[in-house]
C-alpha cells in the first residue's frame, strides 16, 4: 500500500457503533437465515416430530450454536482480510488493516473476533476503552495488532 495508508487517523468511537449498527442488522438476517436452514435439515433428517420433542426438552442446541458462531465469523473474515472492511465499514468509512496498511490475516481475524465478544459480554469494556487509550485502539484492535482507520470522502464525479 502507499504511504497515505498508514497516515490515516484512527476511526472515531461514534463511526465504529454505526458501523457495528449496519452490520448487526445483516448479521440477524445471516442469522435467521442459517437457523431456518439447520431447522429445515433437521426436519429432512429427523422428523418434524421428533424435532418439537427435542425443541421442547431443551431450548439450547449446542450444534446450531456451534455453526452460528462460525457464520458470524466467517462473515467478518471474509471481509476483514479482503477489503478491510464489512459492509457498515464501507458505508461509514472506516476500515481495519495492519499498521503498515495490508489487510490482516485469519489468525488477527480471529482475535479481533473473539475479544470484541468477550468486549461485548462486558457491556462494551473493549470498546469504550479507546476513549482512554493514548492510540485511541480498542482491546481487540490491541490484540490483533491492528487499526481501525478513517478513510477520506471519495471525490465526488465531475458530470
Amino acid at each position: 500500500m502507499d504511504k497515505t495508508t498508514t497516515t490515516l487517523p484512527s476511526a472515531p468511537l461514534w463511526r465504529r457503533i454505526a458501523a457495528m449498527f449496519y452490520d448487526t442488522l445483516l448479521l440477524l438476517a445471516l442469522t435467521l437465515l442459517t437457523t431456518g436452514l439447520y431447522l429445515f435439515a433437521l426436519v429432512l433428517i429427523l422428523g418434524a416430530e421428533e424435532v418439537k420433542i427435542r425443541s421442547a426438552q431443551n431450548a439450547f442446541d449446542p450444534l446450531l450454536a456451534s455453526i452460528l458462531l462460525f457464520v458470524l465469523f466467517g462473515f467478518f473474515a471474509k471481509f476483514w482480510t479482503v477489503s478491510g472492511q464489512t459492509l457498515g465499514m464501507q458505508v461509514w468509512r472506516v476500515r481495519v488493516q495492519n499498521v503498515d496498511g495490508t489487510m490482516i490475516r485469519l489468525n488477527q481475524c480471529l482475535l479481533r473476533f473473539m475479544i470484541g465478544m468477550v468486549s461485548l459480554g462486558l457491556g462494551g469494556l473493549g470498546f469504550w476503552w479507546m476513549l482512554i487509550d493514548k492510540d485511541k485502539k480498542t482491546w481487540h484492535d490491541r490484540y490483533s495488532m491492528s487499526n481501525v482507520v478513517l478513510l477520506p470522502p471519495k471525490p465526488k464525479k465531475r458530470s
